[in-house]
């Protein structure tokens, strides 16, 4: 089974709030609760993983990927600013920053496999207006220093949460230490509704301007298609019913999913402390979501030798997570010629970031909730796996880099 933690612990909770949901029969994220059978799961949604996490305010969306043009589109981004964002992400971080008619900047990431704090006011210019970290793998980005860049630059700052909801830095949750969060529920992401996402803020004139981008314009928690005062031209991103009941019970489960991930890598990851030639990614925060352990070998070739034993791939090989892969980006005539992407004198070819290249060379993920393949990370363990099932995976991993 392929998926994130959440997919491994649905269970009969999720089961029962769908059935309240279905049986109903009011499917829609509006109503008035107790009439007609509406229940307002989305809603309930919204508070509770607010409270969780430390935001004022949360809307929740059809995706991750809308989330982040949720983010955008209430600051403002537009029509040939600039936005700079690692190399090492998935690529929604950067197509929706090109949908937005803005253009991404392509920047390093260090060994924690997050964006390289040093690398980043090189690619400030005068039309730079945001920095987009994304706590890849959830592990958290060092955001004392990108906030202090942001400060010093007038820059917002937009994090990408998508793989890190939970996560904190410094005791604070991920998501509101900058401008705004957006995560995703996708069934590979740490709590899932299969597909679905939320954004979180406590700002609320940004509040305002991401519901109205997510809901045609529409003022925060309409109860009808009042007219006037609409704050924003949007789109429809609105997470239904259904989703929004899953969503809740994945969010109560979220604190237990989170302590036994970090329990489960705890236990897996001291049995791989002594292994000549390997160390581990560099974790910004215990904090991080222990989704996943990143083996980091010192040499590429020694990286593809336990890969081939192994049946897994370095990071580097990951599809649509890594700039090189991303044929959307390298190739400039998928997009209009009048597009700021494709006119801006920014350029994106394949190997332009060494320092990203050479760690994901060299770096191979081990699954503790993620099962990715996607990731580089189908082998490994899961959430359920047991005492003997984790000790009998450490001891393939020693084998195999022992007889490099």
């Amino acid at each position: 089974m392929a998926g994130g933690p959440g997919s491994y612990v649905f269970g009969a909770e999720e089961k029962k709030e769908l059935m309240d949901v279905i049986e109903a029969g009011a499917l829609f994220r509006y109503g008035t609760p107790g009439v007609d059978g509406f229940q307002g799961k989305v809603a309930t949604f919204e508070k509770e993983i607010a409270a969780r996490l430390g935001h004022a305010h949360v809307v929740a969306t059809s995706s991750g990927t809308g989330s982040l043009m949720c983010c955008l589109a209430a600051l403002g981004i537009g029509m040939g600013d600039e936005v700079i964002v690692p190399g090492y992400t998935f690529i929604a971080s950067i197509s929706t920053i090109a949908m937005m008619n803005a253009v991404p900047v392509l920047a390093e990431i260090d060994d924690s496999l997050t964006i390289d704090p040093t690398k980043i006011e090189a690619l400030i210019t005068p039309r730079t207006k945001a920095i987009m970290p994304v706590h890849m793998l959830g592990n958290p980005c060092k955001m004392d220093q990108i906030m202090e860049i942001a400060k010093k630059h007038n820059l917002y700052v937009i994090e990408d949460c998508c793989q890190a909801v939970g996560a904190s830095y410094k005791g604070k949750c991920c998501g509101t230490i900058g401008d705004m969060g957006a995560y995703s529920l996708n069934v590979f992401k740490t709590i899932t509704t299969g597909d679905g996402g939320f954004v979180g803020t406590s700002d609320p004139d940004l509040y305002e301007r991401a519901f109205g981008y997510h809901d045609q314009g529409h003022k925060p928690s309409r109860t009808g298609v009042e007219v006037g005062n609409r704050s924003i031209v949007g789109v429809n991103m609105r997470m239904n019913e259904l989703s929004g009941a899953v969503a809740v019970v994945q969010g109560r489960k979220l604190p237990n999913i989170l302590k036994t991930l970090r329990e489960k890598k705890a236990l897996l990851k001291a049995q791989l402390q002594d292994l000549p030639g390997v160390g581990f990614r560099t974790i910004n925060d215990e904090g991080e979501c222990a989704t996943l352990l990143t083996l980091l070998f010192d040499t590429k070739e020694k990286a593809a030798a336990f890969c081939a034993k192994a049946g897994t791939s370095v990071i580097a090989r990951s599809g649509w997570h890594v700039y090189n892969n991303m044929e959307q980006i390298l190739d400039k005539k998928t997009w209009t010629d009048a597009h700021p992407f494709r006119q801006s004198e920014r350029t994106y070819q394949k190997h332009m970031l060494p320092a990203t290249d050479d760690i994901l060379e060299r770096a191979v993920n081990i699954s503790i909730g993620v099962v990715d393949k996607g990731l580089g990370a189908g082998t490994g363990i899961n959430i359920n796996s047991t005492v003997d099932e984790i000790n009998q995976v450490a001891k393939n991993i020693r084998e195999i880099v022992l007889s490099l």
